[in-house]
C-alpha cells in the first residue's frame, strides 16, 4: 500500500567511516521535497501540531546549514553534563508530519487484527516523562524494547532523552546503524555474543551490563575498551550483585581498575515494581531503589573507588518517584505506551494507554455468553496480567476509547493462538478495540503499527522486531 505522504529516508547518507551525516545539504533537500508535497508552512497540515517539521526544516534549509542536535540547557542540567558521559547526537532529522494512508482514512476499513498507535497519547506521555526527568535532574535513557520502532525513538530525541536502552544486540545492530550512538544493552551480557557486541560497537557506544567475574574476564579478554555497567540488585532478585556483599566492592573494583574496559557506574532495575499493590507502595520502591544505589556508591566512593553514574528505572516506579536525589539516569520503557497492567497499577490511568489491537468477532456460539474474536496469542500475548489485582485476563475492551472508558465486564478471558474468547456475546462482524495487558509484548508480535489521530488512519511505522 503506497504511503502519500513524505517519509523518513530509511537511511541517510553516510561518511567514509560509516556514520550517518546530518549536514545541512541533507536537510535542503528533504525540506524541499516536504514543501513541494503541500505539507509545509501552506500545506493541508500546517494548522496541526503534527505538522511543524516542514516549516522547522525548511527554516534550518534557509539559514545555510545546522549544527547536529544538541540537548537544550533546560533538558540537561549542568551537574550531568560535567558527568563526562558522551552527549547523546542522534545525527538525525526530526520526525516528519504524518499524512494520510492511500486509499485508507479510518480503522473500519484496516483488516484486523491490526496494532493501533494513539499519535496524541503517544506524544504526551513522551512529553510527560521527559518533563519529570527535568524536574528531578536526571538524564533520560528511555527502553526501546517496548516500542523497537525508529520514529517513536525519534520523538524522545526531539524530548532531551540521553541516549537509549536496548533489550537485544538485534535491536542495537537496527537502532546504530539509523544514527543513534549511545546505547545501553540492559541485559547481562551473553559470552558467546561478544564479537557480535564488539561489531556493534565499532560504530558507536555500546555499554554493557556484568553482574559476575566471568563476564568481566571475557570482555576484557575481547581486549575491546567496552563501556560497562555492573548490574545491582535493588530488591527484584532477577539478576545483579546483592548491594550489601563483598562481591559487589570487588566486581566494581575490578571494573574500576581494569586496563581495558570503561567502567560507567552501577545499573539496577526495579521490577519488583510490577508486585505492587498501588502508587503508594510503588513511592516506597522507587525510594527504596534509590536509597540501594547512593548508599552502594557511597560506600565505593568511600572506598577510593570513583562511580561515574547511578541508572535506574521501571516505569511504575519513575511514575510514582518524589526523589532521584543521588541518581543521575532514568530508563523507563512502557511508558511511551502504557497498558492494563500499569492502569492497575495506579501508574496511569486507561485513557493514557497509546496502543490498543483492533479485532473483529468471528463467531458467536448459539446460546453462548461469550464470543470469538480474531485476537489470540499471537496479537496480544499470553501476559494474562498482575495476578495480585485481578482475575487473569489478556485483554480488557474499551467501552468509550475517546473518554478512556474500560467496559466492567467485557475482557479477554481465554486465548489460544489465534483465537480470543470475550467475555461478552457481541454480533459476528463487529469490531472491538482491546487494551493489551502488556504492551511490550503485545508489540513484539507485529510487524507495524498503524498510527492514528482518533479513527483516522495517518500513517504506518515498523516494528524492528527481530533476535
Amino acid at each position: 500500500m503506497r504511503i502519500v505522504s513524505p517519509r523518513f529516508p530509511p537511511s541517510l547518507p553516510v561518511s567514509a567511516h560509516g556514520a550517518p551525516v546530518a549536514g545541512s545539504e541533507v536537510k535542503r533537500s528533504f525540506a524541499k521535497r516536504a514543501m513541494s508535497e503541500g505539507n509545509g508552512p501552506t500545506g493541508a497540515r500546517s494548522g496541526s501540531r503534527l505538522g511543524g517539521f516542514c516549516h522547522r526544516a525548511a527554516s534550518l534549509g534557509a539559514r545555510g546549514g545546522c549544527a547536529p542536535w544538541e540537548p537544550s540547557e533546560r533538558r540537561h542540567p549542568p551537574r550531568l553534563r560535567a558527568l563526562g558521559f558522551q552527549t547523546f547526537n542522534a545525527r538525525h532529522l526530526p520526525s516528519p508530519p504524518l499524512g494520510r494512508i492511500a486509499g485508507m482514512t479510518t480503522i473500519y476499513q484496516l483488516p484486523t487484527p491490526a496494532l493501533l498507535l494513539d499519535i496524541d497519547r503517544l506524544d504526551a506521555n513522551l512529553s510527560q516523562m521527559a518533563d519529570k526527568a527535568h524536574r528531578l535532574e536526571v538524564a533520560l535513557r528511555p527502553h526501546i524494547k517496548t516500542h523497537k520502532c525508529l520514529e517513536v525513538a525519534r520523538r524522545q530525541v526531539e524530548l532531551g532523552c540521553r541516549g537509549l536502552t536496548v533489550s537485544t544486540l538485534h535491536e542495537a545492530r537496527v537502532f546504530s546503524s539509523h544514527g543513534f550512538n549511545d546505547l545501553t544493552w540492559a541485559f547481562p551480557v551473553i559470552l558467546n555474543r561478544i564479537e557480535e557486541a564488539r561489531t556493534i560497537a565499532q560504530r558507536c557506544t555500546l555499554r554493557l551490563v556484568v553482574d559476575s567475574p566471568t563476564a568481566i574476564d571475557a570482555l576484557e579478554a575481547s581486549r575491546h575498551p567496552f563501556h560497562v555497567w555492573l548490574k545491582v540488585d535493588c530488591g527484584y532478585h532477577r539478576a545483579g550483585v546483592d548491594p550489601t556483599s563483598a562481591e559487589a566492592s570487588d566486581l566494581a573494583r575490578r571494573l574500576a581498575d581494569s586496563p581495558t574496559l570503561v567502567f560507567d557506574g552501577l545499573l539496577t532495575h526495579s521490577g519488583q515494581a510490577y508486585r505492587a499493590a498501588g502508587p503508594e507502595e510503588l513511592r516506597q520502591i522507587a525510594e527504596h531503589e534509590r536509597r540501594v544505589m547512593v548508599e552502594l556508591a557511597r560506600r565505593l566512593r568511600a572506598e577510593g573507588l570513583a562511580v561515574p553514574a547511578l541508572s535506574v528505572g521501571s516505569t511504575p516506579a519513575l511514575a510514582a518517584a518524589e526523589s532521584l536525589a543521588g541518581v543521575d539516569e532514568i530508563r523507563p520503557g512502557n511508558y511511551a505506551f502504557f497498558d492494563l497492567t500499569q492502569s492497575l497499577l495506579g501508574a496511569c490511568q486507561p485513557g493514557d494507554c497509546a496502543v490498543s489491537v483492533w479485532s473483529s468477532v468471528v463467531s458467536r456460539p448459539a446460546g453462548a455468553a461469550t464470543c470469538v474474536l480474531d485476537a489470540g496469542a499471537l496479537a496480544l500475548s499470553k501476559d494474562s496480567g498482575p495476578s495480585h489485582l485481578t482475575l487473569p485476563v489478556f485483554g480488557r475492551l474499551f467501552e468509550d476509547y475517546s473518554a478512556g472508558e474500560l467496559s466492567p465486564d467485557a475482557a479477554v478471558e481465554a486465548i489460544s493462538q489465534e483465537h480470543g474468547i470475550l467475555s461478552q456475546p457481541r454480533p459476528v462482524g463487529t469490531r472491538v478495540r482491546l487494551l493489551p495487558t502488556h504492551s511490550c509484548l503485545t508489540v513484539a508480535h507485529y510487524d507495524e503499527y498503524w498510527v492514528v489521530q482518533g479513527e483516522e488512519v495517518v500513517d504506518r511505522w515498523k516494528i524492528w522486531r527481530g533476535r
